[in-house]
């Protein structure tokens, strides 16, 4: 296993910062966003530490800028010392909004090609969801989208690893959130119906905690589906989800945390994931509010997290 980091965390810092930081803390990869530039909707996102725009397919005079592009990525990284985990992009491809799904789907389709032109394996993402429909009344889109995009992967050698983060957790996302992939009932669909071997997870243990549900049993059904793990722990207040319920908005009864510092028992978890064979990265995702005040606390919190889990991964 490979130990990096998500890099939305460090949104005002270059890839050569970013891989910097990587290195001089420790860390052996890291998940690159490549949102396309301009401002965010929402926190995390919007962040682009690759601009795979530049890197799509050209011709001509753009071809050679493209392979320069393209040189100076990887020599910044290799500089570092360090590998590219994955390329991260988190939109919503199934919103209701069709003209904004198209944008979605053609902005992956870049990210595919780009993780090929940089042999980075993997590309990291969410399935999406029409959040006033339930997940038959979704189904359709599902297939009329992601069929054609696995293809795509699979036609580039890509690995497409879903995150199970339901995306509902405030009253904007309400009431079945933005992510439909958030469950094992749900994986079992998606991979019955796409059953390339290019379609497979993005598992975040952190996600199992405040919906109460075991997360280490789906690494063992899924073991062959699991292409990238993010570390990021949550803390489930049970006083107040006794006062609130489960129909509260999540956030009204947990906190997401540093990995060590919630509910989620990591010797378990890397002892299972050692068991099933898992080799890949596993990367920290900070979403740790009492460190996001400043850069530095932010560096801090990713040094910390470097500091609790090297202790599963030697």
């Amino acid at each position: 296993m490979k130990l990096g980091f998500v890099s939305a965390i460090l949104p005002e810092q270059t890839l050569a910062e970013v891989v910097q930081v990587a290195a001089h803390t420790g860390f052996d990869c890291v998940e690159l966003m490549c949102w396309p530039k301009g401002k965010a909707e929402r926190r995390y996102a919007g962040v682009t530490h690759i601009d795979v725009a530049t890197l799509s397919v050209a011709q001509g005079s753009r071809a050679s800028a493209q392979e320069a592009e393209e040189d100076k990525i990887l020599q910044c990284v290799s500089d570092a010392g360090i590998t590219i985990s994955g390329l991260g992009y988190y939109p919503n491809p199934l919103t209701p909004n069709e003209t904004e799904a198209a944008i979605y789907s053609e902005h992956l389709k870049k990210l595919i090609m780009a993780a090929e032109r940089l042999s980075v394996g993997i590309v990291n993402t969410f399935i999406g969801r029409d959040q006033t429909c339930t997940i038959d009344e979704n189904w359709a889109r599902f297939k009329q989208v992601w069929v054609p995009l696995i293809q795509f992967a699979e036609d580039h050698g890509i690995r497409i690893g879903i995150e199970n983060c339901p995306m509902f957790f405030t009253e904007d996302e309400w009431p079945a959130g933005q992510n439909l992939a958030y469950c094992p009932a749900i994986w079992k669909r998606m991979f019955e119906e796409i059953p390339s071997p290019n379609f497979g997870l993005n598992f975040d243990p952190s996600h199992f905690i405040w919906l109460q549900m075991d997360y280490l049993k789906p690494l063992v059904t899924f073991a062959d589906r699991i292409f990238h793990v993010h570390a990021k722990d949550a803390r489930l207040d049970r006083a107040k989800l006794d006062e609130v319920g489960i129909l509260a908005t999540p956030l009204s009864y947990h906190t997401p945390k540093l990995p060590g510092l919630g509910d989620v028992g990591w010797g378990s978890f890397f002892s299972v994931l050692s068991d099933i064979g898992y080799e890949g990265a596993v990367c920290v995702e900070v979403e740790d509010r009492v460190y996001e005040q400043t850069l530095e606390t932010r560096q801090r919190a990713l040094r910390q997290s470097h500091t609790f889990l090297r202790q599963f991964i030697g």
